[in-house]
């Protein structure tokens, strides 16, 4: 790793040829993501400003002036009943894998949700071999919920999807402060 300190803020609109780069990658040449064509930058432009636009938080990690990687949150599903439950999404980018970047950024985007008054966080992790994800998600206390199996078919195979929990805050011990419909 490079001496230069390391970042984690939030995106910015300037982030987005970087945040592209890096998700592309993933598409091409991953299982943690079932997309199977790249977005452009406008597409990935729209869906973090329709992140931002909820009010959740979309954090890039940089060194010097590069972009190395991002986590976000949004909606779990769209529906109000579970407006206390967010699913989380990290990419690294490839020459930045290994370094400890992806355990920092959902650190960090953990402690932003439960702010917020999040108090359950899903991840989603494509690829029951994506042991990466998993072992970062279970250092920081995730859960392993579920195994769907087969759900994916990329790279001409078959892929599982590995569900994992953590609740954050109070969890499910008290009610909610916006708890009224």
């Amino acid at each position: 790793m490079s001496s230069t300190a390391l970042l984690i803020r939030p995106s910015t609109a300037a982030d987005v040829p970087a945040l592209t780069a890096i998700y592309s990658h993933h598409v091409l040449h991953g299982t943690g993501t079932f997309e199977l064509e790249t977005p452009d930058d406008v597409e990935m432009g729209r869906r973090r400003d329709d992140v931002l636009a909820k009010g959740l938080p979309w954090l890039v990690a940089e060194r010097g002036s590069g972009v190395l990687g991002y986590a976000y949150a949004n909606h779990f599903k769209p529906r109000r009943a579970y407006r206390f439950c967010l699913e989380d999404s990290i990419y690294i980018a490839p020459s930045a894998q290994g370094q400890g970047l992806g355990r920092l950024l959902l650190a960090e985007l953990m402690a932003r949700c439960e702010a917020a008054g999040t108090r359950q966080l899903i991840a989603i992790i494509g690829d029951s071999a994506n042991l990466g994800s998993i072992g970062v998600h279970r250092t920081l206390g995730f859960e392993h919920v579920g195994t769907m199996k087969a759900a994916g078919w990329k790279f001409e195979r078959w892929l599982d999807v590995v569900v994992m929990q953590k609740s954050l805050g109070l969890g499910a011990g008290a009610v909610p402060v916006d708890a009224a419909e």
